[in-house]
């Protein structure tokens, strides 16, 4: 082997492990992983996933796959007809649709046999290097390869809204792909991500669009409340009615009111409706909403904040918006339409809109209004947020934050529903302005570290 071939191979093996450890941020360890374009095996070997199949075009290239990696599955088949024997959790088309002939079908092909819940992960190489990458492959530092297609950033989101798939998010790695001893890691992992347009590897991440139709769902509803007496009955009597049926569930959190007696009141005077009731153990919204969740039975968990500001009549928008399958996280925001004059205060306002800023870009979605206490989900991705829940831990008192980290960590397409956001009517707010304004500081480098800088 020439120095030169020798050099190439090593920069191509360390490209391929620098872009698996980044992969791998996105797919669970237990996922079933098909590997579109997956050449020898190798970039295979290094990805997350408990069932593994691997297709390419290339017969040599398989051929080597079976004989280096025999626990794995590869096949041969073309990517713009054929349909492996798997529904898979997770694709992965890895720096290979700037060699295809038509990308488009292979995109096509891949959506007939996604199921809902599958997500695509595209990585590919930004545009801006192709003069760099041309340099490195004639001073022999990468291998030579065919002519290869210009996929911009536009390019890849067009085709893949031709093709019917909806991009959740996507995100640039990779500042310094050749190894310099703590130069690379430094650049990779806190420069990078924060000069997304001077990235070597584009990573996109998308789900199939869910056909229009709504199917019906059983709701819960979960509303904690504290020193919130007054609102109790509202809630009830103000909430419209939505899918096969619904259930209430208050959390009272250590009030000194009555509100514990008033909610207990109001459940005998209504057996008509499911009400359920329980006092937390804990403290804060989010032990309040986490016991909510562990009695609810619904196919959808809603959140309604007690105090009523944001008006129970805007539920069905995020009831439809779940059960139509155009997005799996509903995330209320405040921030679109004129609030009532004593609302929100100016100092609130400003920080609601930073940290809106600040947290979609950590999430790598839109969400406008990360504060706002109504979030909706279905039972069954919450159940996988608080399974996976160790790797961000118990750090959020609030309840919102553990939801949409979570919600971003499962690649669920999160979506802001617009609500009015209504003056109190009784009570006054528990929201401490300053310590949770610092405790919120705080989360944010913390979801910093887990979810950007890597």
């Amino acid at each position: 082997m020439s120095a030169h071939h020798k050099s190439s191979s090593q920069l191509s093996q360390l490209y391929r492990k620098t872009i698996a450890h980044y992969l791998n941020l996105i797919i669970p360890q237990q996922a079933s992983l098909l590997v579109l374009g997956c050449g020898n095996g190798v970039l295979l070997k290094m990805l997350h996933g408990s069932q593994k199949i691997g297709v390419d075009w290339n017969e040599e290239s398989i051929a080597e796959a079976l004989a280096q990696h025999k626990s794995d599955t590869f096949m041969v088949a073309s990517l713009e007809n054929d349909i492996p024997p798997i529904t898979p959790d997770y694709i992965v088309l890895s720096d290979m649709l700037h060699h295809v002939g038509d990308v488009q079908a292979v995109l096509d092909n891949i959506y007939s046999y996604a199921a809902p819940s599958t997500r695509l992960v595209i990585s590919c190489y930004n545009t801006l290097w192709r003069p760099l990458l041309a340099l490195a492959t004639f001073f022999g530092l990468r291998v030579r390869e065919a002519p290869a297609n210009w996929l911009s950033r536009h390019d890849i989101t067009n085709l893949l809204e031709l093709a019917s798939w909806e991009i959740i998010r996507s995100e640039a790695r990779i500042l310094c792909p050749v190894p310099i001893p703590l130069v690379s890691s430094f650049l990779n992992r806190w420069i990078a991500p924060l000069l997304p347009c001077c990235c070597l590897a584009l990573i996109f991440v998308a789900r199939p669009v869910p056909s229009p139709s709504v199917k019906d769902k059983s709701v819960s509803i979960i509303v904690p409340a504290r020193n919130e007496s007054g609102n109790i009955a509202a809630a009830l009597a103000r909430t419209p009615k939505m899918g096969t049926w619904m259930e209430f569930i208050f959390v009272e959190g250590h009030s000194t009111d009555n509100t514990w007696e008033v909610i207990k009141d109001i459940a005998a005077a209504h057996p008509q409706i499911r009400i359920k009731m329980a006092q937390q153990q804990g403290r804060g919204k989010g032990d309040a909403v986490r016991t909510g969740y562990a009695m609810a039975e619904g196919d959808i968990f809603m959140i309604l904040d007690a105090d009523l500001t944001m008006p129970p009549e805007d539920l069905p928008k995020f009831y439809h918006a779940l059960a139509s399958g155009r997005c799996e996280f509903a995330n209320g925001s405040r921030l679109v339409y004129p609030m009532e004059k004593k609302a929100m205060q100016f100092l609130n306002l400003c920080a609601n809109k930073f940290f809106g800023i600040a947290f979609s870009w950590l999430l790598g979605q839109q969400v406008k209004d990360t504060l706002c206490g109504t979030k909706v989900l279905s039972r069954e991705n919450y159940l996988k947020i608080a399974a996976n829940r160790s790797y961000f831990g118990n750090f959020d008192p609030f309840g919102d934050f553990d939801l949409l980290f979570g919600a971003s960590k499962l690649n669920l397409k999160i979506r802001d529903i617009p609500v009015r956001y209504r003056e109190r009517t009784y009570g006054s707010t528990n929201i401490s302005r300053w310590s949770h304004g610092a405790l919120l500081f705080k989360m944010l480098a913390f979801a910093a570290k887990k979810l950007k800088f890597l």
